[in-house]
């Protein structure tokens, strides 16, 4: 059976960037009919906040990905220390006592030599009491794993063959010397004994892929089919990285923004197909197909994502909004027709109470100096209220009989000086929920 997952930490909010691996994830489950997990990284104590596990879950069953079992890594950490002892078993894990200044020395050297920076396997050579004096001075050491320096291939389901020679690459660091468990061993072993038989993550995780690989032949495993997604720029190439907190998808929300408008774009930024506005989440599994996506970073512009949600807004029932048109002050016997009016006219939902507010208080006129006395002698013509449907037609043909004006130099004036606006609804439907008038001329 297909299995999927999606892993974050604990740490903070999500981004559109922890989006674009999350959805992929469910796509290639949901397509498959399998599994998908969401699989929260809480190995760091000090870092993972209970409080980011809930808005995690919250965020998910906002955009509706939902999954099919959580698992936390936290409550594993006996399964990564078995899988740490077979490693030792193995000869394949071994504990090093160089200090971060130590290690930087290192590099630099190897740098000034032309030589990869990678690390020089020192600690190996190490003997039983090389190893106690250096605990007794330093305290614990980190525990690397032992790479088999021949290069390591696969067919990346994005980036076409990957191969990698792991001579080029330090053997990696599995635990700190805090005995903390890193990301690295906690998700091989995860996804052996889970059945992950598919991964999609950023493309930042390419030399990780490599080393995971190798351990999880080193365990027994056989690795899941990988796929590496570009990662996300700005609208002009630029580092998203000072800008993920205001691409949170908590405040993604909070400004508005529909979950169908989110997911639709994501679903094929960066790939050879069109973005296609859907209805629901499972509309996007029709034409999904993880290949037609590039490898080249993908510019994202959250601008784009407004657009969609006015679409988005345009198609939606009074029945699914009714709560949130209540609490802008609109009455139940005025609800549809309000909603009916403004829908195609807003952008986002919250534009809803400057629109009521407009038909309940009035709005402040917009009338140009030459059109003073015309309005003041339409506003004259103006039955009183309340408006109805026909409202308009009658009191245009009034002015226009009296005045002579015609056309846009009839219409636009008028309506500028009842919605303070340009552009807008139709005016036979805009008077019927006018209840103030504020032009007089």
């Amino acid at each position: 059976m297909t299995t999927t997952r999606f892993a974050p930490s604990p740490t903070g909010h999500i981004h559109v960037g922890n989006l674009r691996t999350a959805l992929f994830n469910w796509l290639i489950a949901r397509k498959a009919g399998g599994t998908f997990i969401l699989r929260i990284d809480d190995t760091d104590p000090d870092r993972s906040k209970e409080e980011y596990v809930d808005a995690i879950k919250e965020d998910l069953d906002w955009l509706g990905l939902h999954w099919d079992r959580v698992e936390r890594q936290s409550l594993r950490l006996d399964r990564y220390a078995e899988a740490a002892d077979k490693l030792r078993g193995m000869g394949r894990f071994y504990e090093a006592f160089e200090t971060p200044t130590e290690l930087d020395l290192k590099r630099k050297k190897q740098l000034n030599m032309g030589k990869p920076p990678v690390y020089d396997r020192a600690a190996l050579a190490l003997s039983d009491a090389e190893k106690d004096r250096l605990r007794a001075e330093r305290g614990a050491g980190v525990w690397r794993f032992k790479l088999d320096q021949q290069r390591i291939e696969w067919p990346d389901g994005i980036l076409g063959p990957i191969s990698i020679d792991a001579a080029s690459v330090s053997d990696p660091v599995l635990i700190r010397a805090d005995g903390q468990v890193l990301y690295t061993l906690a998700s091989v072993v995860d996804d052996t004994e889970m059945g992950v038989t598919h991964v999609v993550r950023g493309s930042d995780h390419v030399t990780n892929t490599a080393t995971q690989i190798q351990i999880i032949e080193a365990l027994g495993g056989t690795p899941p089919a990988f796929a590496h997604h570009s990662l996300l720029t700005g609208p002009q190439g630029e580092a998203l990285s000072k800008r993920l907190g205001v691409l949170s998808i908590r405040q993604l929300r909070e400004r508005g923004v529909a979950p169908m408008a989110l997911l639709s774009l994501m679903a094929r930024l960066g790939s050879s197909q069109p973005v296609e506005l859907h209805e629901k989440p499972e509309d996007l599994l029709d034409g999904f197909d993880i290949s037609t996506f590039g490898a080249p970073p993908t510019k994202f512009d959250e601008h784009d994502l407004f657009p969609l949600t006015a679409r988005v807004l345009q198609g939606t029932p009074l029945s699914a909004v009714a709560d949130r048109i209540r609490a802008a002050g609109v009455p139940d016997d005025q609800a549809e027709r309000f909603w009916t009016v403004v829908r195609d006219n807003i952008t986002t939902l919250d534009e809803v109470d400057g629109w009521w507010t407009m038909f309940s208080e009035g709005a402040d006129p917009a009338i140009e100096d030459e059109d003073r006395d015309f309005i003041a002698e339409a506003m004259a013509l103006l039955p009183e209220g309340p408006w109805t449907d026909a409202t308009w037609g009658e009191w245009t043909a009034a002015v226009k009989d009296k005045t002579g004006r015609k056309g846009k130099g009839l219409f636009m004036p008028l309506r500028k000086a009842v919605t303070g606006q340009a552009h807008g609804p139709d005016m036979s439907q805009v008077m019927p929920l006018m209840r103030v008038i504020r032009a007089k001329g």
